[in-house]
């Protein structure tokens, strides 16, 4: 049980073989040791056990918020969703903004944890701190966004004033490996699979209905500090200032052309740098401007919507109007987000906004992961250049976006024998045509839109992602585009172990509050410690706040090595590494460029106190992390026991 501020020490534990809901607290310690959110979220899926099958009943997947999350600290509408991965065993957290964090929080939860499997097709109802099984047979097969439509009529709510839905589309229902969860603002959990776990519940959605109803600071006057230095740093800066900032105007695509112009967009399967390299070496008609957020804002905004408690207002609206097997369509939706049109755009080889725009609203309907689905298209398409799906008869060409449309929902279905293989995911794909060399994933989880040889940090960051790569455990392109705090050289390897460990740390606190990252942008250690002993009650110090964050990192990769990970998966693909048969330098004014993973490697090892990716029990003990069997890896090892 814990009384901190924050808290409602209320958490619903769902069995859903047998259709009941038990009701617990919140162990005062480890709300203490783990924060909220995305620790505690990691606590509960450890302590189910390492072993589990990822999309068998004995996994668990947690809808956690944390402390902050539905207050007034700005940002604070976030909420994590935590499980057992079925991408390659690891443990991962995936979060999304928009309401639903904050509707939990209001209907008398910290969290929702969801155990066994359900016989038939269920939605979970949460209102006014109990739980309720509803079935869902009659919304199994339907697309998101008309399960949300249906359960905002059928629960007798309102969208944006008293209900939040989270939901699965036909994606989670059939597994597909990078599956995802969609509330009814387009936000997605979309990292992880988390989409396929719930899906392999038979769970449809989790419907939130609640009317704001904050947490009360347990001190007022220090959580007040700060958050008005907060918010006067966010309304400061030039990245999160409100109506005039770059993220606040353009939205997260405002890096589409500052990645673009310092030559460290990955473009047609991460083998040029830019667009611009990609036109210059094959003629092709491709410009990375053309689906940029200033693009975006000149030609298809239609309206600027926010999270709760966000001033930013960072999601971009758009409408467009295009035609798809010769049908006119009108296509309204939000979250044209950088990484998304990335992914599904330059990536894939083509650079047509309204195409693009349609892909991302039907992964959005079909609950697939843009990013994961973009990056495996592309995936397919260097493999179909290479005939390896000519025994298929099948595959996609580079850049045809009418072609990618297609198959995203033949993926979605697992229609064919390619559609089926492609729903696998990268692992799959690189297990079964001999395509390694094909994937830009780590651990199974693909890129995101950094290119890894031009920015040292992102590398290091890829590599050593818990939850495979990613650019959100630890967001160095903060330092190393925008200088937030301080402009370092992309370029340069020296010193960015250290700078991925402070951020992937930062990050996890931030995570386990549950607030938006973008915070990061303006915010420091002094904000979040203020408005956390603010919130909570609590006095902890910059450094022990920091110790959490590092704390949540370390039990992740504690649980990844029970798993059977350790530094030989901490790795980046062939052509980005410096020295690998594959590589493929970096163009332009990155024109030679290749991560030095071995450099990387070792000093981020160092700082994190890591034997080859192994968490020493030393460690552990220093952090407080007195759960399982430990590592079995003394600090003084030179390196990693081999795999049973």
């Amino acid at each position: 049980m814990t009384d901190m501020g924050g808290f409602h020490d209320h958490v619903a534990r769902v069995d859903l073989g047998d259709e009941s809901v038990a009701y617990e607290g919140i162990d005062d310690e480890d709300a203490r040791k783990y924060i909220g959110a995305r620790g505690l979220g990691v606590k509960y899926v450890f302590d189910n056990g390492v072993d589990v099958d990822p999309l068998g009943p004995d996994n668990l997947i947690a809808f956690m918020n944390g402390p902050l999350t539905g207050t007034q600290v700005t940002m604070s509408g976030r909420i994590a969703v935590c499980t057992k991965s079925p991408i390659e065993g690891q443990v991962t957290d995936s979060h999304h903004g928009g309401w639903s964090g904050a509707r939990l929080k209001w209907a008398g939860f910290d969290g929702l944890l969801f155990e066994g499997r359900a016989e038939d097709p269920v939605y979970a109802y949460v209102e006014d701190g109990e739980v309720e099984l509803r079935d869902a047979s009659h919304l199994w097969g339907w697309g998101v966004h008309d399960t949300v439509a249906e359960l905002e009529e059928e629960c007798d709510g309102e969208y944006g004033k008293n209900l939040s839905t989270m939901a699965i589309g036909p994606g989670g229902e059939e597994q597909v490996r990078y599956a995802c969860i969609v509330n009814e603002d387009d936000r997605a959990s979309g990292r992880g699979g988390t989409g396929a776990v719930l899906g392999s519940k038979n769970v449809k959605a989790v419907v939130v209905k609640a009317t704001t109803d904050m947490p009360r600071p347990a001190d007022q006057e220090t959580f007040q500090e700060g958050h008005k230095q907060a918010m006067q740093l966010i309304q400061e800066s030039d990245v999160t200032g409100p109506n005039e900032g770059g993220l606040s105007l353009y939205g997260t695509n405002v890096l589409m052309n500052l990645t673009e112009e310092m030559d460290g967009l990955p473009a047609k399967n991460g083998r040029y740098s830019s667009t611009r390299s990609m036109a210059d070496s094959e003629g092709a008609d491709v410009e990375a401007d053309r689906v940029g957020g200033e693009t975006v804002r000149e030609n298809i905004l239609v309206d600027e919507p926010t999270c709760h408690s966000c001033p930013v207002a960072c999601k971009k609206e758009v409408e467009v109007q295009t035609h798809h097997k010769g049908e006119e369509m009108n296509v309204r939706m939000e979250s044209f987000e950088y990484e998304s049109a990335w992914a599904l755009g330059p990536n894939s080889g083509h650079t047509n906004l309204e195409d693009s725009v349609v892909m991302v609203d039907r992964c959005n309907d079909l609950g697939i992961d843009t990013i994961d689905a973009g990056n495996t298209l592309a995936m397919a398409m260097e493999m179909t250049e290479e005939g390896k799906f000519d025994h298929l008869d099948d595959g996609v060409d580079w850049g045809d976006s009418e072609a990618m449309i297609e198959l995203l929902d033949r993926i979605a279905h697992r229609d064919d024998e390619l559609a089926d293989h492609l729903a696998g995911g990268p692992s799959h794909l690189e297990s079964e045509f001999d395509a390694e060399e094909n994937s830009l994933a780590v651990k199974g989880q693909t890129m995101a839109a950094y290119d890894p040889r031009c920015m040292k940090g992102m590398a290091i960051g890829y590599a050593t992602s818990n939850r495979g790569a990613c650019h959100l455990r630890g967001y160095t392109p903060a330092a190393e585009i925008l200088g937030i705090p301080e402009q370092v050289d992309p370029h340069d390897p020296e010193g960015k172990g250290e700078l991925c460990a402070t951020f992937q740390d930062l990050h996890a606190i931030s995570d386990s509050f549950d607030i938006c990252k973008f915070n990061a942008f303006a915010e420091g250690i002094e904000e979040y410690v203020l408005q956390y002993n603010g919130m909570t009650g609590r006095d902890v110090t910059e450094e022990e706040l920091m110790e959490a964050g590092e704390r949540v990192y370390n039990l992740e990769r504690y649980y990844n090595n029970l798993a059977g990970f350790d530094g030989a998966d901490d790795d980046l693909p062939g052509r980005f590494v410096e020295g690998h048969e594959d590589a493929i330098p970096a163009q332009g004014g990155s024109e030679g460029q290749l991560a030095e993973l071995d450099q990387l490697k070792a000093e981020y090892y160092e700082v994190r106190d890591w034997v080859d990716g192994v968490v020493p029990d030393e460690k552990l003990d220093d952090l407080g992390i007195d759960i399982g069997p430990g590592t079995g890896v003394s600090t003084g090892d030179s390196s990693a026991p081999a795999d049973d």
